[in-house]
This record gives C-alpha cells, sequence and structure tokens, in this order.
C-alpha cells in the first residue's frame, strides 16, 4: 500500500509517495524537504557522522561550562585573626567559599550531566501535553548511569599500575552518595509502578526535586563529621582523614622550613656533609615541610585536588581538540635520559645487595672511580677519575706484577707472576649529559677521548661547575662513558651522577617589627634580610583590614590598600621599606580606641624563607589592638587571565606542545585532524565572555546555553537514526546517546586514575552525578509536564515497561558493582589497581560485563524478546 504525505512550504509544497511495506516516514522538525525519499542507508550513515560531529561540540561546549563553573567554585577568602593568648602571633586562614562536596555534588555534578539533564528537558517541552512513550532523556539518564558505574569504573581499576592501590580516601562520602544513587532510581520505580502506576503526580515530581537539597546537606553533613566521623573516618584505608583541603592555616612561629614549603639546608650541611647526606636531604626536606604542614593544617595540593576531576576532564577535553599544554621533550639522536637514570638505580641497587662486579668480571673494562660524586657550586670544577682494569708492570727491581683491582667498591693494590700482554694503548670517550642540570647554567658540557698507556690505569677528567649568586636548589647531571677500542670493555659504574650542592644562601625575611604606628600620613614598615644575602629575591605582600578600611584612595577609605604586590630585594640588599598611605581624617564610633589593618609578606622565591614575624601591625593611632581581627577581601587567584582575544587565538591555534628548549613542536596527523573537527565549534565557543568577566556568570550561562541548543538538535538526531534503522528510543538512549555525553569524562577519570594521589577524583563522583541526574534530570521535566498538564487538566502520563525493567536491572547490577568495590577495599587495600595484576583484570572484566548484561537485558525487554 502506497501513502501519501503532503509538507507545505512559504512557496510551495512537496509530496512525499512512501510505500508502507517497505518505507517509514519519520517526523522532526529538522528534516529537509523529501528527505524521508533518500536512502535509508545512507540517512543512518548521515545521521550517526552529524551524531558524532554534534558530539565533539557537546564536548567542547561542556568544556567551557566546567571551566565557569571551576572558577565560581575555586573563590577564596582570607581570615586573618590574632591570637588571643599572644596578640603579637597572627592567624592567617584560606577559605575557599564553596565546600569541596557540596560544590562537586551541586554545580561540578551539573556541569558533567548537563548534556543528559537538558536532553531530558528539552525532550519533555517538545511533548507538553502529550501522552509519552519511551523518553530518549530519561533512558539516557539511566544508560549513562550505567555506563559510568560499570565502564568508568572498570576502566579506572586496570588504569592503576600494579602493584599501586588507590583508595577513595572520602569513604563516609562515597557510601552516603552511594546510598543516594541507589534509592533515586529506586524512587523511580515507586514512582512510575507503585504509588501512581503509568501516571507522575505533582506532589512526586516536587519531592523527586526535593531529595536533591537533600542529597546535598547529607552528604556535606557526613563530609563535615556530623554522622559517623569515627566510623567513616577510620574505615579509610589512608590515614589523612581529617584535614580539610579546602583551609590551610599559616602560623609565624620558628620552625624548621617555612611557609611556603622552602626549606633551607644549613651552610655548615653544605660543607661538612655534602658527600654523605646530599643524595637525601630533598627528600628529607619535603618530609619536614609535610609534617610542619601537617601540624598546621597546610594543604600543599590543596588548589589542585579540590576540583581536580574538573582539570583533569579540561585536560582531556583539550587533547581532543587539537589543543595541549607545553610538554618537556629530550632532544632527538642522544641517549634517552630515562635509560641513564634507569643505569644509576641499576647500579645503586647492585651496589645495595653487595653484588659488585668481581675483578674478573671488571678486568679489561674501564669504569668510573665511584657511582656518584658531589661538588659545591662555588667549587668551580669537578675532577673524576676514569678507571681501567688492568696488569700493571711494577719496577723491575721488583719480582712481581702489581695489578689495581676494584671490587665493591674498594681499589685495591694485588700482586702476579706474569704480566697480560693483552691490553697495550687503549682509549675511551666520555660525555657529559644534562639532567636538572642544564649545560651552559649549571656546567659546561664537556666531552673528550682518554687514551691510556699500557702502565697506565687511572685518568682524571675535570668538568667547569658554573658559579652564580642566584638560589635555585640543586641540580644534577651526567657524565657516561661509550666507545672504548683495542678490545676493551665497559663494566659498571659506566654513569656517573654528578650533584652540584647550591650553596647560594638567599636569607630569611621578616619585619623589623610586629607594630608600627601612623606618622606624617604613612605607616612605613621595615623588612629586614637575615642569614644570606645571595641573589635576587621577591616577596608577595598585601594589606588586610582589621578595623581600617582600605580601597584605591583616601577619599572613603582609612588607608590606601595593598593586595598582591611585590617587592624585590637585590643581591646582598639587606632591607627595604614599604610605605602605606592612611587618611589623617579617619573617622572613628564612639568608643572606638583605633584603626588598624596588618601587612603580611609571603610567597619567596625559591630558597628563601620567611621568618618568625611575617605579619606586622599597623595603627593608624597609638591605641592598642582589638582583640579580634574581622574578616578580609576573598583571595585573588594566582592563574593569568584568560581575555577574550586570547580565546579565539586558541580557537585558531593547534598543538602547543614545546621541548625542553621552548621550541614548537610540530603538531602530530591526529592533532590536525582534530583541530579541522572541532574548529567550528571551538570558534563558537570563543564568543563566550571570559571568565575573568562578572565571576564567570556570563560564560556559565552563555556555555549552557550552547549546550542546549546542540543537546536539541541530539535529541531530534538520535529520533531519526533509531527511526531510519528500527532502533527502539530506549535502546538509542542507553547505548549510543549514553556514550557520546560520557567519553570526555571516561577520558578524565581514566587520567585521575593514573596520575592522582587517590581515588575520589576517578570514581568517587560517579554515584554522585547518578544520583544528581535523576533528581534534577527527571524531577525538572516531571514538574514541567505536571503543572502544564493541571492548566490543561490532563494528567502526565508514562509508558512503564521498558523503563520499569531498565531500572530493576539497573539496581541489582550496581548493588554488585558496589558490593565489589567494598570488598576490593577490604581484601586489596583499594578500589582501584592492586598488586596481583590477574585479580585486578578479573574485577574489571566483571563490571564490564555488568554494562554488557544491562545492554542486552534492557535491548531484550525493549523489542519484547522477553517479557517480564
Amino acid at each position: 500500500m502506497v501513502f501519501n504525505y503532503q509538507t507545505n512550504y512559504d512557496r510551495g509544497y512537496v509530496v512525499e509517495y512512501l510505500d508502507s511495506n517497505t518505507s517509514k516516514r519519520c517526523e522532526e522538525f529538522i528534516l529537509l524537504p523529501a528527505e524521508n525519499l533518500w536512502h535509508e542507508g545512507v540517512r543512518g550513515f548521515l545521521y550517526l557522522l552529524a551524531l558524532l560531529y554534534l558530539f565533539l561540540g557537546v564536548a567542547v561546549a561542556s568544556d567551557i561550562f566546567m571551566n565557569s563553573i571551576e572558577v565560581m567554585t575555586s573563590k577564596k577568602r582570607t581570615i586573618t585573626r590574632v591570637d588571643p593568648e599572644n596578640p603579637d602571633h597572627v592567624v592567617t586562614i584560606e577559605v575557599l567559599v564553596w565546600n569541596e562536596t557540596v560544590a562537586n555534588l551541586t554545580l561540578m555534578a551539573l556541569g558533567s550531566s548537563a548534556p543528559e539533564i537538558l536532553l531530558a528537558v528539552i525532550e519533555q517541552v517538545l511533548v507538553l501535553g502529550e501522552d509519552q512513550g519511551d523518553s530518549l532523556g530519561t533512558f539516557t539518564i539511566i544508560g549513562s548511569a550505567a555506563f559510568n558505574l560499570f565502564v568508568i569504573t572498570s576502566i579506572c581499576i586496570v588504569s592503576v599500575p600494579s602493584p599501586d592501590v588507590k583508595s577513595i580516601k572520602e569513604f563516609g562520602v562515597f557510601l552516603t552518595t552511594t546510598f543516594y544513587s541507589i534509592f533515586a532510581y529506586v524512587w523511580m520505580l515507586l514512582v512510575v509502578q507503585v504509588i501512581s502506576p503509568g501516571e507522575i503526580e505533582l506532589w512526586e515530581a516536587w519531592v523527586t526535586i526535593a531529595f536533591m537539597p537533600l542529597f546535598v546537606l547529607h552528604s556535606y553533613a557526613q563530609d563535615s563529621g556530623w554522622w559517623c566521623h569515627k566510623c567513616c573516618k577510620g574505615a579509610s584505608v589512608s590515614d589523612e582523614a581529617g584535614d580539610k583541603p579546602a583551609i590551610r592555616v599559616f602560623t609565624h612561629h620558628a620552625r624548621k622550613g617555612s611557609i611556603t614549603g622552602h626549606a633551607v639546608p644549613g651552610q655548615e650541611l653544605h660543607m661538612l656533609e655534602a658527600a654523605h647526606r646530599n643524595k637525601t636531604h630533598q627528600l628529607s626536606d619535603q618530609t619536614d615541610t609535610e609534617s610542619i604542614d601537617s601540624k598546621h593544617g597546610v594543604s600543599k595540593h590543596g588548589d589542585t585536588k579540590v576540583f581536580a576531576r574538573a582539570r583533569f576532564r579540561h585536560a582531556v577535553v583539550s587533547a581532543m581538540t587539537g589543543h595541549k599544554p607545553a610538554k618537556r621533550h629530550g632532544s632527538a639522536g642522544k641517549t634517552r635520559m630515562s635509560d641513564i637514570v634507569s643505569a644509576v638505580q641499576g647500579i645503586q641497587d647492585v651496589s645495595k645487595k653487595g653484588l659488585m662486579p668481581s675483578y674478573d668480571q671488571l678486568y679489561g673494562k674501564f669504569t668510573f672511580s665511584s657511582q656518584v660524586y658531589e661538588v659545591l657550586e662555588s667549587k668551580g670544577q669537578l675532577e673524576i677519575d676514569i678507571l681501567f682494569h688492568r696488569k700493571i708492570p711494577q719496577s723491575k727491581s721488583s719480582g712481581g706484577l702489581q695489578i689495581m683491582v676494584r671490587y665493591n667498591g674498594q681499589t685495591v693494590m694485588m700482586n702476579e707472576t706474569a704480566v697480560d700482554q693483552k691490553f697495550k694503548d687503549v682509549s675511551v670517550e666520555y660525555e657529559t649529559r644534562e639532567g636538572s642540570a642544564k649545560a651552559g647554567s649549571k656546567f659546561k658540557y664537556t666531552s673528550g677521548t682518554l687514551k691510556f698507556a699500557e702502565n697506565e690505569y687511572k685518568k682524571t677528567v675535570t668538568i667547569p661547575i658554573i658559579q652564580d649568586n642566584q638560589y635555585t636548589g640543586n641540580a644534577d647531571f651526567f657524565i657516561l662513558l661509550k666507545n672504548p677500542s683495542s678490545g676493551a670493555g665497559i663494566g659498571d659504574p659506566s654513569v656517573g651522577r654528578v650533584n652540584i650542592v647550591d650553596d647560594d644562601a638567599p636569607g630569611e625575611f621578616q619585619f623589623q617589627d610586629s607594630h608600627v604606628f601612623a606618622k606624617d600620613g604613612k605607616i612605613t614598615v621595615k623588612i629586614i634580610r637575615e642569614k644570606g644575602y645571595d641573589g635576587k629575591v621577591t616577596l608577595e605582600y598585601s594589606t588586610h583590614d582589621v578595623t581600617a578600611v582600605g580601597g584605591e584612595s583616601l577619599k572613603e577609605n582609612d588607608y590606601v590598600a595593598v593586595d598582591h604586590s611585590h617587592i624585590e630585594f637585590k643581591h646582598q640588599e639587606k632591607f627595604k621599606t614599604i610605605d602605606v598611605k592612611v587618611n589623617k581624617e579617619a573617622k572613628f564610633e564612639h568608643g572606638q580606641g583605633s584603626k588598624s589593618f596588618i601587612v603580611t609578606i609571603k610567597n619567596p622565591s625559591v630558597g628563601a624563607k620567611v621568618g618568625k614575624t611575617a605579619t606586622c601591625v599597623c595603627h593608624i593611632n597609638k591605641e592598642s589592638l582589638d582583640d579580634r581581627i574581622a574578616d578580609v577581601v576573598a583571595d585573588m587567584e594566582e592563574e593569568e587571565d584568560i581575555t577574550w582575544g586570547a580565546q579565539f587565538y586558541n580557537a585558531f591555534s593547534i598543538g602547543g606542545e614545546k621541548d625542553e628548549e621552548g621550541n614548537n613542536i610540530t603538531p602530530k596527523w591526529h592533532e590536525f585532524l582534530l583541530h579541522f573537527l572541532t574548529f567550528f565549534w571551538k570558534v563558537v565557543g570563543a564568543c563566550i565572555p571570559p571568565t575573568k568577566y562578572m565571576g564567570a556568570w556570563p560564560a556559565f550561562v552563555l556555555s549552557l546555553l550552547y549546550i542546549g541548543v546542540l543537546t536539541l538538535f541530539i535529541q531530534q538526531l538520535a529520533g531519526l537514526l533509531g527511526c531510519v534503522i528500527g532502533l527502539e528510543t530506549s535502546v538509542t538512549g542507553i547505548t549510543l546517546i549514553a556514550l557520546g555525553t560520557s567519553l570526555p569524562d571516561t577520558f578524565a577519570s581514566r587520567t585521575a586514575a593514573k596520575q592522582d594521589e587517590h581515588a575520589d577524583a576517578a570514581i568517587g563522583n560517579i554515584t554522585g552525578s547518578n544520583s544528581v541526574n535523576v533528581f534534577l534530570g527527571l524531577g525538572l521535566p516531571w514538574v514541567l509536564a505536571t503543572m502544564y498538564g493541571i492548566a490543561i487538566d490532563k494528567p502526565y502520563k508514562v509508558k512503564t515497561g521498558n523503563l520499569t525493567v531498565s531500572v530493576i536491572i539497573f539496581c541489582v547490577l550496581a548493588v554488585i558493582c558496589i558490593a565489589t568495590l567494598i570488598l576490593r577495599r577490604k581484601l586489596v587495600g583499594g578500589e582501584l589497581g592492586g598488586k596481583n595484576a590477574t585479580v585486578k583484570w578479573i574485577t574489571s572484566f566483571l563490571l564490564f560485563t555488568l554494562w554488557i548484561t544491562y545492554i542486552v537485558l534492557s535491548s531484550l525487554r525493549a523489542y519484547d524478546i522477553i517479557t517480564w
């Protein structure tokens, strides 16, 4: 039977004649005239390509959206208070405005789940007032939850190399979000199947949305330790619970190290113990600093860990669009530094085990006299002995032969009765190679050939060391042997590591006085430099309100505020002064004794440190300081602001990788391809205002609109694809659309699993996002549909068959998955990785099998192959 369909346009109409037995008419507003007459195979292929292209656009738009959210949730404020027990000491607390858990479960979850949520909302708006069949948005939410929980977790488990094990640090929060993620789908099942079968009522829709703030409040309470504090914190595999990375406390008491994490070894250590201890002093300094930071509540990685997943996701999207951050690569054609380091480590391991080569093994070979050398930067040069292990004749009057033998790190002389004439004149080449020390900066590149006569067994090589007055920390380079001649060989150690000990002392900086007073309309504070005066050092200083109010001018303020300014000490310069203008006509409230503010110094150049008096209290008149100091202005972000022009430059540019000398590396072919595919989306995204404007709110709103428009076209194309290839809406949602919207998160989680210290950034947010998807992704469409239904006096009906089965299958498999992760935590020590690679892969395969099971069973039910 043939049917004809007429479509009217402004300038005419199109009549389509379709055979009901061979053709199916699809209806979407994006259809071209007479598009239904095209071949189904061609249309399906074009729809699939268009969907993939739109997924790239969603990835770019979501990245912009996530960047705006990261800026909004990374706002900080600094609280500075005077110690009530000791007025001379001031405690500074830097606090994130947003709690980490609240940010992750609200704006961060919205950022990663925006495509799924908007898809459900837009789809509902398009069919308001109609009875709804299988909802693409609803099944995309369920399919995305299944993919995230099963597949992403499976990938993350095997991404951690053995024998490393990584666990979820905030396990209590994870358990809370896990409960809500399963409860959310149980609630969905109760609404559509039990409470009001096949119909969504208004109160059910509003209760669904109401679960969102309850979920966030409960998770925040758990994160803050309101409930189960001892139980949940104690259950953590790591012993780091209790300290929040969102708060960093700096106290100005004398201690080893400094508030910036730079600990400078004393001159005596360099002069007397360099050869013995310098090999481990950096590790010792790091340990000392970490213990200090732990004691005072300082988190060295707080800024990077709080929103680590967002930054991993941003890095993944940058790679997908052909734009990568600068990366350091070794020069081509040279021995890889990793090979040199491996050789040094191998020698050290052999030495530790007491398995140095025997004399027979070293005979006829060139080696260094030692595998590690130490030299003070100020010495100017280093002499290194190169040995050739051979039999050397003594004087003719002597009846024997003397043999130089190197054994277990010791050089000894032995007597022999015969002379081996195998080796006479031999030679070997040597060459220096860069490590952390760079040639021309820390040492002079040296190479050459050493010739040994038949009676020589030792030669000395001199390497110039470059002396400067700037502290840059210790650095190392390598010297290696190669190309022996005349049948000689090279033994161990054939690579020597040279550690240059930086003995420059940049000094310690502090205020001369802890309290100063205004005079002649200004306050002068003096910064003194002690315990070393080498090199140029830069300090950052700021003013903070106490009872006095600072601003850009004195017109309506008590003093001229300074925020994140810098002061520079030159080589051998011992003090500097800072002048702050104050208002002579400052007004005081009745009974107010004084007005005060503080000046702080921090962030000295590498090697320098801040002393005990890092804060100076400034009084506008000569009255005592109040007992408490008010909160101060929000701390500005240190990251460079991106301008509108820079956004367009980044959109047009490709690559971005640089070698170790700062030269651009030619992009690879796949980077050109990705740049070409995403160019249009990046240019459109560059039109969105940068996050520096108005607290990133314009970027937030417009990027959300950007995602919404793309999601609308995805909804249309997904319907057309399913129509032409006979794919059910539910199957399309749980497979193609769910995968397309989840791929950026997949790569981001894998990167987080490999690079982050804990598993939180990799899998800790999955359950939270799944909960948010239901509470918002279904709650919002349900509220719109039910309220519109009340307005037109029509109940909101939903199809329950496929939905019910899909939710039941997901909930059962989700419980198995969570139980598996908890069991891994108990038996393996963490959710990700593991010492036993076989167990790790079996677990990963099990979770992937759960996803396949979910897809197969849900698809069989969608096509009525199985009926439950």
